[in-house]
């Protein structure tokens, strides 16, 4: 009879190997859910802005320029959180912030732009109505008041001669989703900050501010005695932060982790045609490098911020240091213009 053979038991695997395997499955399931959180998040992007539709515009300069504007839209916030907020409720996006971010051979340059920058707008016609407009001087918020990120990014490549290669846009909502799935952000002041109006009330010292906290701490500027320009540099020190915060390796590695806010901001990102995920990451990482000593945070340089117009107080550039300066940022060169002191 033939001899049956027997297959001897498979030997137990080793701890090592055990350990291995694990690893392997792990990773690749991370691979997994990565990939498909980033095709995901792509295919939501707003992509509502077309810069090339903008008339006139100025030619492409060296490096790379972004326009980061965040918004006071309301969308996505029940009459509950505008009240709890203190966003008001009005109607209609405007700008609450608006920065130019610079990515070149010479480093990052973070600049801001006040929303009461007195401006010339170019002509324009109104979608909603057709109604065309002639050109005239305002205020900067104004110019997105009435014509939204289009017009917005035209008066600013006129006023600066800057080629606008890419648009980001967040909006309350978003933006206080974001700080809250990262966990809120860790920011020290140097003195006792009460505003009625934003309902921010820190103490001097270090605070880690959730979405709310957040919100108030960049809207707020009565308290400034720099006024908006003191509020701009809030707002730069929180981008950067908040930057910091979520491109940590531990969130950027771990889709798990990442997914919840990168779905936070993307329900009030508006971005431009162009902006694809990387592009958007590519930003991410260079305003985080601003905090790391490789680039610049300044004010376009002004020369009264108290300018009186028919459209009220107004802050007026420094012609002669405001022109050296996008000069600069055009041609990717070092930039001199000082930033503004603390």
């Amino acid at each position: 009879t033939p001899t049956v053979r027997r297959r001897a038991p498979k030997e137990p695997l080793s701890r090592r190997r055990r350990i291995v395997r694990l690893t392997v499955v792990a990773v690749s399931v991370l691979l997994l859910a990565s990939g498909g959180a980033y095709v995901w998040a792509d295919t939501q992007l707003n992509r509502e802005v077309d810069l090339g539709r903008a008339p006139d515009r100025p030619p492409p300069g060296k490096g790379t320029n972004y326009l980061i504007v965040g918004s006071d839209s309301r969308e996505g916030l029940s009459e509950e959180a505008r009240k709890s907020l203190r966003t008001g409720s009005a109607e209609g996006r405007r700008t609450d912030s608006m920065m130019i971010l610079h990515t070149g051979s010479n480093g990052t340059t973070m600049m801001s732009l006040p929303r009461d920058s007195w401006v010339n707008v170019p002509g324009f016609v109104r979608p909603e109505t057709g109604r065309r407009y002639n050109p005239s001087q305002n205020k900067l918020n104004a110019a997105y008041s009435m014509g939204g990120p289009d017009l917005l990014v035209s008066t600013i490549e006129r006023n600066t001669g800057l080629r606008i290669d890419h648009y980001a846009e967040i909006g309350f909502s978003g933006f206080v989703d974001v700080v809250d799935a990262v966990g809120g952000v860790r920011m020290c002041v140097d003195r006792d900050i009460k505003d009625p109006k934003s309902g921010l009330d820190l103490k001097k010292g270090c605070h880690t501010l959730d979405g709310a906290k957040a919100l108030a701490f960049v809207r707020q500027r009565k308290q400034e005695a720099k006024g908006d320009l003191g509020r701009t540099q809030n707002q730069q020190k929180f981008l950067a932060a908040l930057a910091n915060k979520a491109a940590t390796p531990g969130v950027l590695a771990n889709p798990f982790a990442a997914f919840p806010t990168v779905r936070a901001g993307l329900d009030t990102l508006i971005v431009d045609k162009d902006m694809g995920l990387p592009t958007l990451m590519s930003l991410f990482e260079a305003v985080k490098g601003v905090t790391s000593g490789n680039g610049r945070q300044l004010n376009v340089p002004v020369s009264n911020t108290n300018l009186r117009t028919s459209k009220g107080s107004a802050v007026q550039w420094n012609e002669a240091r405001a022109r050296r300066l996008f000069d600069q940022l055009r041609n990717d060169q070092p930039v001199t213009i000082a930033p503004p002191t603390p």
